[in-house]
């Protein structure tokens, strides 16, 4: 696949498309709501820096997912207002990026070459973006302790 068609592929188009922060707490609250009401429309869970899922999310791992990673945010993101989560839409998301609170760089503003983000919320099948950093150990265990539990 040639640069080109990589810049074609919807998920890559979608994730450089225009998203709106939730810029405070309250904003957040509101945008898991949109996300729990629609658990099941079909949501890929995609931690940077591990391979893309290759099937959606069930309902049950859209909500823990949420969850989890709300009370990740809040413990570690000790600030007055959020800024780290964007939306495509926050009124009907169907994308969803969510920055690391220990990766941050310049997540917001303009930037030749910005931080990914730690994780992306999907309706569209992601592709592997190349990642510029390693997952912390501390990410992967906590991810895979999320999906990944021996069963």
């Amino acid at each position: 696949m040639n640069d080109t068609e990589k810049h074609e592929e919807p998920f890559l188009k979608a994730f450089r498309g225009s998203f709106t922060s939730a810029l405070r707490w309250p904003q957040l609250d509101v945008l898991w709501e949109r996300i729990r009401e629609r658990a099941d429309a079909g949501w890929y869970l995609y931690a940077v820096g591990e391979p893309p899922p290759a099937e959606a999310a069930n309902a049950e791992q859209v909500l823990t997912f949420v969850t989890e990673i709300d009370r990740l945010l809040r413990a570690e993101h000790r600030e007055s207002y959020c800024g780290i989560v964007y939306a495509d839409d926050p009124a009907a998301p169907t994308f969803v990026k969510i920055y690391d609170p220990h990766n941050l760089g310049v997540s917001c503003g303009y930037s030749d070459n910005p931080p990914l983000p730690g994780w992306v919320m999907s309706c569209i099948p992601p592709v592997d973006l190349p990642s510029t950093r390693i997952l912390p150990r501390s990410r992967r265990h906590w991810w895979q302790r999320l999906f990944h539990s021996a069963g």
